[in-house]
């Protein structure tokens, strides 16, 4: 990879601190997943080890990817399909000037080209950012601008609606490539482009070291946070593919996350392939006879989905489920959010096996924490770490230093750093970054405690952060979208119990002079949230008041907004400046 070229991933490898731990005792802790790749004799590609080799091998006829489309139209590519359209996406980069090193982002519903795109992007040593096609034009516009987006692969609609706005204002934006046949002016045709490109391509071999995808994940303040992952995560992304979701070679494999979520990249495109299944990609959106359907129809084996499907299938109840074979089902995987102990024991009823909790952050790249294939399933519990993962249940003191704590003790989840899928840095963000890492332990922000047999249990966030429907959301992006209306003077965000979500958005807000608190005013704050930001990030709720909580310095005090909405201990209040009236 070129690391002295000009964008914003060779600044970003230049300043990452080195890792903790010698090359050595890496290569002895995860020898077992190193056996689950090959590897080139002077680097390392995710795109050779999802596709390449498994060609190489004598395996190119075995269906790597059956997409189902919206109107019941399927298609199905081999691995040979795969690595020939990946590779005409690496030449079609190529062709308009993209260096290795540079940013590409992709932006777009469950298409095939999403996934080859992806694949293509890192076969040509570029490196990957992909977004939630849901997202609206702000925070779009604000993970492009601080990925210094060199190229964008997206649809015409998604580009006309949420990026031709501020196209030009964007000056490290040189190429947007639109699914389909025509393009809006300034833009290039992706399917024309396709045809004409090579479907042979030499992939980069880039250092292990070398950035590979970049993942977004939202903070209680400031600016959304890109996480670096490099081309060494694969060995993690094989080894936990393996050993936590039990992906065997022509495993029928069905994850159901989007690949705007981190989810949907390591474990619905890079840890499948590299284990050689046939993943079953849907385009459709949740739908209880589709799904169910889906599971009988194509035999599924392996299963990964999140809790809020498992709450909405078990509203509907188990009568729901009777007509459908899931005799095919072997393990069942969730991931997201806490997977509550009645979801476990349902599951086990009307599937025959029980979903296995497990626990993991875009931070880490991989599964962390799980109940394994073969585990006493305890419903509630995540699980175990994983091997060659050592986690433990820290308390931090008032002067900053740590202790760890014994079982039944609730404190941070922490883990030590060192694993291959750790990310490397958080972009342009080096203390923000720093301060993940304390006394030789990595600090998740989570807390949890563990038991007398090893088993971690999830007991909630130690930051303001709402995990809804399996979305990570920063309270900060939602109450800067409200500020943006006229109306608004502050806002302060919090997220709410829901049954089927997790977690609903529910913002407090205060009103410039001139405008008076009206259910037509919340309707329209609503509804400008819901286009600067998408309907899975925009506030379901808005209250109005006439100040609201904050600190001397200034800041909303959020925990006192959630814990006056649900009834708790306030807590410490001796900073508090203002109060509600």
């Amino acid at each position: 990879m070129q690391t002295d070229s000009p964008n914003a991933l060779s600044r970003a490898k230049g300043s990452r601190p080195e890792m903790s731990h010698p090359d050595s005792v890496e290569a002895e802790r995860w020898r077992m997943a190193a056996e689950l790749v090959d590897g080139f004799d002077d680097g390392l590609n995710i795109c050779h080890e999802a596709l390449d080799r498994h060609v190489e091998n004598g395996h190119g006829d075995q269906v790597a990817l059956r997409w189902l489309g919206k109107s019941g139209e399927t298609r199905d590519l081999t691995y040979a399909d795969m690595r020939a359209l990946a590779a005409r996406f690496a030449n079609v980069l190529a062709a308009h000037g993209l260096q290795p090193g540079d940013a590409v982002f992709g932006l777009m519903g469950r298409v095939p080209e999403l996934y080859a795109g992806a694949l293509g992007t890192l076969k040509a040593g570029m490196v990957f950012t992909p977004l939630f096609s849901a997202f609206g034009p702000e925070p779009i516009r604000t993970r492009m601008e601080i990925g210094s987006a060199n190229a964008l692969i997206t649809t015409a609609s998604i580009y006309k609606r949420k990026i031709a706005a501020w196209r030009n204002e964007l000056d490290s934006l040189k190429l947007v490539l639109i699914l389909g046949d025509e393009a809006p002016e300034g833009c290039v045709a992706l399917g024309p482009a396709l045809d004409a490109a090579a479907p042979d391509f030499d992939t980069v071999h880039t250092a292990p070291e070398d950035p590979a995808l970049i993942h977004f994940t939202s903070g209680t303040t400031g600016k959304p946070k890109g996480a670096v992952h490099v081309h060494n995560a694969v060995l993690y992304h094989a080894f936990s593919g393996r050993h936590a979701l039990d992906l065997t070679p022509g495993t029928i494999y069905w994850c159901t996350a989007d690949p705007g979520w981190v989810t949907g990249t390591s474990y619905g495109i890079i840890a499948p392939l590299v284990n050689r299944v046939t993943m079953i990609v849907d385009e459709a959106e949740f739908d209880l006879d589709r799904w169910y359907g889906t599971i009988q129809r194509e035999r599924v084996e392996v299963w990964y989905s999140a809790p809020t499907a498992i709450r909405m299938m078990m509203r509907t109840g188990a009568e729901a489920a009777r007509p459908y074979d899931f005799s095919s089902l072997r393990f069942l995987a969730s991931v997201g959010e806490p997977l509550n102990p009645e979801a476990v024991t349902w599951s086990a009823k009307v599937f025959g096996k029980p979903f296995h909790d497990n626990w993991w952050q875009t931070e880490t790249g991989g599964i962390m924490i799980a109940n394994q294939p073969g585990m006493e399933v305890r419903p509630g519990s995540m699980g175990k770490p994983m091997p060659g993962i050592e986690a433990g249940i820290i308390e931090r003191a008032e002067d900053g230093t740590l202790t760890e704590l014994g079982e039944g003790q609730v404190g941070e989840l922490a883990l030590r750093p060192g694993w291959p899928s750790m990310m490397r840095a958080y972009l342009h963000e080096q203390a923000r970054y720093d301060k993940c890492f304390v006394d030789g332990w990595y600090l998740s922000g989570d807390l949890a405690m563990r038991d007398a047999d090893g088993y971690f249990w999830f007991v909630g966030r130690a930051d303001d952060l709402i995990k809804t429907s399996g979305h990570l959301i920063g309270p900060f992006e939602v109450e800067s979208a409200l500020i943006e209306h006229e109306a608004v003077a502050e806002a302060g965000v919090i997220g709410v119990p829901d049954e089927t979500a997790g977690e609903v958005v529910k913002a407090y807000v205060t009103l410039n002079p001139g405008h008076e608190p009206s259910a037509e005013l919340e309707r329209a704050l609503r509804g400008h949230a819901r286009k600067a930001l998408g309907p899975a990030v925009a506030p379901r709720e808005i209250v109005f008041r006439e100040t609201l909580p904050k600190t001397r310095s200034g800041k909303i005090m959020r925990r006192l907004l959630k814990a006056r909405e649900l009834g708790l201990p306030e807590g410490d209040i001796s900073t508090l400046e203002t109060d509600e009236s």
